[in-house]
């Protein structure tokens, strides 16, 4: 939206992911003084042809195609907006989106494509390094956010049986999630961060734009980072979450 992309257009996946998927973004478009010119729901999981969906969007007049919905059918739009030639007119914006999924695609179609993601490979040295040591069990398939995630989350939860000692955390659970909340996340994935009182995990979110097939330096290749947002700018804030679990 600092660069421009005031006025949205939606396809939605309708059920309740794809429906509150679009309700956040919009509260935050509108937040931001931007504007929703429309939206295009449409059967899930039974489509696979997204073409008038697509024209709508173009007729629209909007300058981002928000696409809330995810995996084959995100890959399908995309695909078929390019197929269309929306692109580079319109500027398409996944709202959950894995690197794992524009690969799948290829740089061709998905070139200019804007998504975030909590981690890349190619991040930083660190991220390149866990990269690393991934690789040689999935040659074929780089790690993507949620990859590391599981990984993070499993390191932490490690990092505090062994701080708690394991007679004290096996019948405890309460007490060993305190622990994991009490020590400060640093690992490969993301760095250091911070685990709020909630459980959500302050890591920084990233805003990427896929490459043109020409600045790629091969398969994996994929992204480049606009900007990166921190943890505690990027997830809804701690008052908002409604969590019973947080006192008032």
């Amino acid at each position: 939206m600092e660069k421009g992309g005031l006025t949205w257009y939606f396809i939605t996946a309708s059920y309740a992911f794809g429906h509150q998927l679009q309700k956040d973004t919009t509260a935050f478009i509108e937040e931001a003084g931007g504007r929703v010119l429309g939206a295009s729901t449409y059967p899930y999981p039974e489509t696979s042809d997204f073409s008038q969906l697509l024209l709508k969007a173009r007729a629209s007049g909007a300058n981002v195609l928000g696409l809330a919905n995810h995996t084959a059918d995100t890959q399908n739009c995309i695909k078929q907006a390019a197929e269309f030639g929306l692109t580079p007119k319109i500027k398409v914006a996944a709202l959950l989106m894995f690197l794992s999924d524009v690969h799948a695609i290829g740089p061709k179609a998905a070139q200019g494509l804007a998504l975030t993601e909590s981690f890349y490979w190619d991040l930083n040295d660190r991220t390149r390094a866990f990269t690393r040591r991934v690789l040689p069990k999935t040659p074929n398939n780089y790690p993507n956010m949620s990859h590391a995630g599981c990984y993070a989350g499993t390191l932490q939860y490690l990092k505090a049986v062994a701080d708690l000692g394991v007679t004290a955390a096996k019948p405890d659970g309460r007490a060993l999630v305190e622990r994991m909340k009490a020590m400060q996340p640093n690992d490969d994935c993301f760095g250091a961060t911070t685990i709020r009182e909630d459980g959500r995990v302050l890591v920084a979110a990233n805003l990427f734009e896929v490459k043109k097939s020409s600045e790629s330096g091969g398969e994996w290749d994929l992204y480049k980072l606009l900007v990166s947002m921190p943890g505690e700018k990027a997830f809804r804030p701690l008052s908002d979450g409604g969590c019973p679990f947080v006192k008032a």
